[in-house]
């Protein structure tokens, strides 16, 4: 294998890990984080397919984190008044508290990169990262 593929594959995990140890006394895994911060995010009402097609993962990872967040307080299940098997999540005030406590915390290396690299460098990161997401979400469809 070349070189700098490793060294790159290298450079990235520890980039993840070092984002991912920004705040580690979360009651919730960081994956169940990404999910509050998404439905927070989201203007209509958000179902398990939508959650399953933004993170490009299965259905059953996505029922059971949403099982862990609704029996942690964190969300509320609404079924669908058509369709039985059908039904939104919403965030309840627990978890709009958590966000409100984590959420600086959680963004925090990312304003740390933006002040150091200076907005020019940080942009260019941002964008080579979203180019390459759109790539490697490419090649999952």
């Amino acid at each position: 294998m070349k070189e700098n593929i490793v060294a790159s594959a290298d450079a990235m995990a520890m980039f993840c890990r070092l984002q991912m140890s920004t705040r580690k006394d979360l009651p919730i895994r960081s994956s169940e984080m990404g999910v509050l911060i998404y439905i927070q995010k989201e203007r209509e009402a958000v179902t398990p397919l939508m959650i399953s097609s933004f993170f490009h993962i299965t259905k059953p990872s996505v029922t059971a984190m949403l099982n862990s967040l609704i029996r942690g307080g964190y969300l509320e299940k609404k079924q669908s008044s058509t369709d039985g098997r059908s039904y939104t999540v919403s965030i309840t005030d627990k978890g709009l508290e958590l966000l409100d406590l984590t959420y600086r915390d959680y963004f925090k290396a990312m304003e740390l990169l933006e002040e150091r690299m200076g907005g020019r460098d940080f942009d260019k990161l941002v964008n080579l990262i979203q180019k390459a997401n759109a790539i490697l979400k490419e090649e999952i469809k």
